[in-house]
């Protein structure tokens, strides 16, 4: 690592040493981009990177709502604006459990790379909750949401930050925030992407993460002379993302044998059934282990990181942070995986994804494999903009674009820096290069 880099790094660990995603997430990427430190001695000169690894603006709040009983709960509300460089902030917002600062900082800085990726003029931000809209009644998420919005309005706006959906956050969900934001602010503007298509949302939001992923996967593919035809394929997960990678890859040509949710996994060796999984998730909201009640010659199995011991070709992570580790990876290799393409955010360890790397597979990280939403998010940005409504295939035919010169991007980046088929140096670099180049021409900001 160049020694500016590691300077940087030891101080960031020095002052978050209790924010573990973030500095995975920051190690990863630092080590990836420490060679461009080296051919660009002014950007140590700049203060680039201390001023890149640390937010434009934190904003940390409390959320009370009244529940069904009458009884008020409060949450954490955060929202992190790391990097304007580019564009107004752009990305999701997250209800779950597991969210913290660490957890909002991590997907916030890998967003600053995704969104530079895309080509489009959007910064990086993320924000969310710990509040967990399972198990809640809809009056109870609308009451926690209009809360949520009335702290978050301050600090949002088309040309500001633009949140999105992300896991917990869906069409429901985006629903309520932006009835509040209008409520409160009186401004009907695209300040929320993955709105309902009634007003202002657009086509093909709800399948860009998931078909973008199988884009870039293919032509990662193409690109070491393979395809996805007749290919057998893991997805873990089982939302948004999963339900319609599953749906892309099986039109390319692959065969999905397992699927996956918080609870454990089903195997389908017929190949899976898609309109079953998406009656019982987006539908009644179940659990995948309903499938194999439904499905004569399906098993579900108890436990979800076992899926990775399913054999296949292709492995497809969509479900979350961490998911495939060491143990998972090995089992992958064993069986002769070929292509991990990640459609969720830094769903593998660093060391499951340097065994991958080491054995010859093709690793689609996923900062550059699932942008396909925030691409198509702001599509939807500029559809507001314009106060126009594209066709589901124009937006497709745009996102597909996208994926690919995302992926030609990295490929070229990968070789230009001596790291030729790694994906992820390739990708950390081609998103840095940009958003530095940005920060240069606007001074010490």
């Amino acid at each position: 690592m160049n020694a500016y880099v590691q300077k940087v790094y030891e101080g960031l660990k020095a002052r978050n040493a209790h924010e573990t995603e973030f500095l995975q997430a920051a190690y990863e990427i630092l080590t990836s981009i420490s060679p461009v430190f080296d051919k660009h001695p002014e950007f140590e000169k700049a203060g680039l990177l201390d001023r890149f690894v640390e937010p434009e603006r934190v904003i940390l709040f409390r959320v009370p709502w009244i529940d069904d009983k009458g009884q008020v709960q409060v949450n954490r509300g955060y929202r992190v604006q790391f990097n304007s460089a580019i564009g107004p902030y752009k990305g999701g917002l997250r209800l779950h459990p597991s969210v913290n600062l660490s957890v909002i900082k991590f997907l916030g800085f890998e967003q600053i790379l995704k969104n530079s990726l895309t080509g489009l003029p959007i910064g990086g931000g993320k924000g969310g909750s710990d509040f967990d809209p399972k198990g809640k009644s809809d009056n109870e998420v609308m009451r926690f949401c209009q809360s949520f919005m009335t702290e978050l309005y301050r600090y949002i706006g088309k040309d500001v930050d633009v949140p999105a959906g992300d896991i917990g956050v869906g069409a429901r969900e985006i629903g309520f925030l932006y009835g509040q934001y209008k409520r409160i602010t009186g401004l009907y503007e695209g300040v929320l992407t993955g709105k309902g298509l009634t007003y202002g949302g657009s086509l093909a939001r709800k399948e860009a993460t998931g078909f973008g992923l199988c884009y870039f996967l293919n032509a990662m593919l193409k690109r070491n002379g393979l395809s996805a035809e007749g290919k057998r394929v893991v997805i873990s997960g089982s939302g948004n993302v999963a339900i319609y990678a599953c749906q892309k890859i099986t039109q390319m040509g692959g065969k999905v044998v397992a699927m996956s949710d918080s609870n454990g996994y089903i195997v389908d060796e017929n190949g899976i059934n898609l309109d079953v999984v998406k009656q019982i998730k987006e539908v009644e909201r179940g659990r995948i282990r309903e499938y194999a009640d439904r499905v004569p010659g399906s098993v579900y199995t108890e436990g979800c990181r076992q899926i990775w011991t399913v054999k296949c070709d292709i492995a497809l992570p969509c479900a979350t942070q961490n998911e495939l580790d060491l143990e998972g990876a090995k089992a992958l290799v064993a069986n002769g995986v070929i292509a991990v393409a990640e459609g969720a955010n830094m769903p593998s360890t660093l060391d499951a994804t340097s065994y991958l790397q080491e054995n010859k597979v093709l690793f689609g990280p996923a900062k550059a494999a699932n942008a396909g939403g925030v691409a198509t998010s702001a599509l939807e940005m500029s559809q507001n903009s314009q106060r126009l409504s594209w066709s589901f295939d124009e937006v497709d035919s745009k996102l597909k674009g996208i994926m690919e010169n995302i992926f030609a991007s990295v490929d070229s980046a990968a070789r230009e820096y001596g790291s030729e088929g790694n994906y992820v140096v390739g990708a950390n670099i081609a998103g840095f290069l940009k958003v530095s180049n940005a920060m240069m021409a606007q001074g010490a900001v």
